[in-house]
């Protein structure tokens, strides 16, 4: 249980109110791409940067509807394995960026009863956002309103090509024989296996891609892709693709 008893979101400015959802339509875990900061920040004559910051406050605002609306886990692309191949410029404030969204928002995270969790490689990453990282996950390991997946140095394929990994470790020590090994097995050694697969996934500025995100979490994930740039995306789109998903049937491969 949380520590204290979680303050309530912030409204939304506009005053909007969730949907009322059977709870049983409502995602469990929602993943999202949050695409479009350059693009952003370049139509309105910015640095790209300025699209990053902008969408800070968007992420805060999604976090926000989520809690509202029931949503009990949610995954954001903060940084991939691929974004290293930015200009060294770009990848220095990226990760400083994420350090200090991290360290300005855990307070207000943790307040509302947000559980943050990371998911990604440490090789590579600065030891300074580590820090920052496991910093938040300590400070919230007891909240259960929203359990918050920031996917930093993250990649679907490294992912499971690092749970692969440990299984082999585990096989060749003894610990495990391979015909014991099985989806449910395989879960066990991804990043955060605590964390149910993806139920809906949003990737915002109108690209049809997964981008190597939540490759096994997503086997049977609904998507929904918004033509909103990232900074211009907010609670009520959030709640929208959640309505689209509601509609929707799953047969996971039934009839």
């Amino acid at each position: 249980m949380a520590r204290n008893t979680p303050r309530l979101p912030d409204s939304h400015p506009s005053g909007a109110k969730p949907p009322t959802l059977d709870p049983r339509h409502t995602p469990k875990h929602v993943a999202i791409v949050m695409d479009g900061n350059g693009r952003w920040a370049k139509a309105r004559g910015l640095q790209r940067t300025e699209g990053h910051t902008r969408g800070e406050g968007a992420l805060f605002d999604v976090i926000q509807g989520a809690i509202e609306i029931g949503v009990r886990y949610l995954s954001v692309f903060a940084f991939s394995t691929e974004n290293w191949r930015r200009s060294p410029e770009e990848v220095r404030w990226l990760l400083g960026f994420n350090r200090r969204v991290i360290h300005d928002r855990r307070d207000s995270l943790n307040e509302m009863g947000v559980k943050v969790l990371w998911a990604g490689r440490a090789p590579k990453l600065w030891q300074s956002v580590i820090k920052e990282l496991k910093a938040a996950e300590e400070l919230s390991k007891d909240n259960d309103t929203l359990t918050f997946q920031f996917c930093m140095n993250y990649g679907g394929r490294a992912e499971i090509v690092d749970a692969v990994q440990r299984i082999a470790q585990d096989v060749e020590q003894g610990k495990l024989h391979p015909s014991r090994i099985s989806e449910k097995t395989f879960r066990k050694y991804l990043y955060q296996p605590e964390i149910p697969d993806v139920d809906l996934f949003i990737r915002s500025s109108g690209e049809l891609r997964l981008s190597n995100f939540q490759l096994w979490e997503s086997a049977y994930a609904e998507f929904v892709f918004s033509n909103k740039l990232w900074p211009d995306f907010d609670r009520r789109d959030l709640w929208a693709a959640i309505e689209n998903y509601a509609a929707r049937e799953r047969r996971y491969g039934s009839v």
